[in-house]
């Protein structure tokens, strides 16, 4: 799992100036050292490295320290493990950051983040804090990420919320409206998807797969889970290529087809400027993913990569003007605050479009 981790190791390790190695103090020039070595380490996936440094930090940058302590604790495949910790300090960064300008760029983010794992932890409980659920409580934290931070996981969040059937209630003439909700929850999906949010883009393409919640369209789940896994970052590749590949193994060639002759279009569509990366160390050229296959040994590939025998047929089916970035995936309503007596943005009532057709069942 940890290849690299003697040479990563030992480039983090330079970081650090170590008073007593048997006693195991570890001492930092500056804060700006312990937080580069902290986010260094952190994200390798060093966490014994890691820790000492966002311990140091706490004193000179708090929320930057905890927020990180946090997500070393709920990492579940960390030998740090601690939901109890990791919830704890959530909630005290979403208190402390209630207050604070969405449009600061250091600490809006960290506000976001630990009010939406806030309410991941209420929905559930944390047992080993004696943290109860708290359903109500976790819809108000989510909202608050998705709506006032404007965050994006938060959104993608409160859209699988929705789908549930569940969520902040939505009331028509007194009485809960479950189909206000899954409507709710295909907004979410479909405005992410269109700005280009690598999780929603994927949860979309796999719902657009199976006919679940939308229109079953087979050829726009191929194109849009393509997007998703050019979109995706590390962090999320895995599953988002275990829906890639699941949808491109069961696809005929017919719908491949038609994929392929609008492939260009979707990226151009829906597509994100890939980060860029820093090769110094020359590791980009080496296979950093596993190879994927289907049942029959095909290999999964690309949409945009050609097979060894290229296919006869010309495809003519892409639209000869230039595309509106609306035009496949079904426009989402403006974000709008919920008004006060309502506590979810409304749906409005548009035109049907792809995926998204009026009298649809909301499940199947």
């Amino acid at each position: 799992m940890r290849t690299f981790r003697l040479a990563l190791a030992g480039s983090v390790a330079t970081l650090l100036m170590l008073g007593s190695a048997m006693a195991g103090d570890i001492v930092f020039r500056s804060p700006d050292d312990a937080m580069k070595q902290g986010i260094s380490a952190f994200n390798g996936g060093y966490y014994e490295l890691a820790l000492p440094a966002f311990e140091a930090l706490e004193t000179s940058k708090p929320q930057i320290a905890r927020f990180y302590m946090a997500r070393i604790y709920g990492d579940n495949e960390g030998a740090y493990t601690d939901h109890g910790k990791a919830f704890r300090l959530y909630k005290s960064l979403a208190d402390d950051l209630q207050d604070v300008d969405p449009d600061d760029d250091s600490l809006a983010p960290i506000a976001a983040k630990s009010l939406t794992a806030v309410s991941t932890y209420l929905r559930n409980g944390v047992a080993n804090a004696g943290v109860k659920p708290d359903v109500e409580a976790a819809n108000r934290a989510l909202q608050r990420a998705a709506l006032t931070f404007n965050d994006e996981d938060a959104q993608f969040e409160l859209a699988k919320v929705f789908l549930r059937g569940e969520g902040p209630d939505i009331s028509v003439a007194g009485f809960e409206d479950p189909s206000s909700k899954i409507a709710n929850g295909r907004h979410w999906l479909s405005r992410l998807s269109q700005a280009g949010h690598p999780g929603a883009q994927a949860f979309l393409a796999d719902l657009m797969w199976r006919g679940k919640f939308v229109e079953k369209n087979p050829t726009a789940a191929l194109n849009l889970i393509d997007v998703a896994v050019a979109n995706a970052p590390p962090s999320e590749r895995v599953w988002i290529e275990d829906i890639y590949q699941n949808i491109f193994c069961n696809a005929g060639e017919g719908v491949r087809q038609q994929a392929t002759g609008r492939v260009a279009e979707w990226h151009n569509l829906y597509g994100r400027s890939p980060a860029a990366r820093d090769d110094k160390d020359g590791l980009d050229n080496l296979a950093a993913e596993p190879v994927r296959t289907c049942s029959n040994g095909e290999l999964v590939r690309p949409m945009g990569v050609a097979t060894p025998t290229p296919a006869t047929q010309v495809i003519t089916s892409t639209p000869s003007v230039s595309p509106q970035r609306n035009a496949v995936i079904p426009a989402a309503t403006s974000l709008q605050p919920a008004a006060a007596s309502q506590s979810a943005p409304a749906l409005s009532s548009s035109a049907p479009m792809l995926g998204f057709g009026a009298g649809e069942p909301t499940a199947r």
